[in-house]
């Protein structure tokens, strides 16, 4: 672990905050992007939709899960970057794994993943049963529309995963998803090094 276990590296409350602000203003950048290729006559069709020239439902959200996703990417190279300096180089992809579910969650999120599960062939599944960026989301709804409406805050941390696996030198995909408010579920599918 690390030298002074009452160290502070990452404030919750910050990281709460941040994530609260992320999803909206990156909807609101996309929005302004997509408004001005088509002032400028330079709009992208798969972007725009015939109608009205404005961003499609589906291209929008998948702008939005890119700027968001790539946002927490770099968030991860450098959090892997600092902590994992005085670390010798990993060896084995499993024990990448164990880091990022050990160190790296404890360090971000004060606690490890619950469950970390592998077919050894590059699938890996990280569970956290009270993700606590999940903990306090609700809807006047409920039920589903709380799980639909938590998908999107789901994409920084991918981005987060998949920034600090490339740090450590593993490519990989990672996509979340969740079921119940607050468990989080994360697939990572290591790609094949060739």
């Amino acid at each position: 672990m690390y030298t002074d276990p009452h160290a502070i590296y990452l404030n919750l409350s910050c990281l709460d905050f941040l994530l609260v602000e992320l999803i909206p203003m990156s909807e609101r950048v996309v929005e302004v992007i997509g408004e001005r290729k088509t002032s400028n006559g330079n709009a992208m069709p798969a972007i725009l939709s015939e109608k009205d020239g404005r961003i499609g439902e589906e291209e929008r959200r998948g702008a939005v899960f890119k700027h968001v996703e790539g946002l927490g990417y770099r968030v991860g190279q450098g959090l892997v970057e600092r902590f994992s300096q005085d670390r010798p180089r990993f060896t084995d992809v499993l024990d990448v794994m164990k880091f990022i579910c050990k160190d790296l969650w404890h360090l971000i999120f004060r606690k490890q993943i619950d469950n970390l599960k592998t077919n050894h062939r590059g699938v890996y599944v990280l569970t956290d049963n009270s993700f606590r960026l999940l903990m306090r989301m609700s809807t006047e709804v409920g039920g589903l529309d709380t799980v639909t409406r938590a998908q999107p805050y789901l994409w920084f941390p991918c981005g987060v995963l998949r920034g600090a696996l490339a740090n450590l030198g593993v490519q990989a995909t990672v996509v979340a998803e969740t079921t119940a408010i607050p468990v989080a579920v994360f697939h990572i599918q290591a790609l094949r090094q060739d």
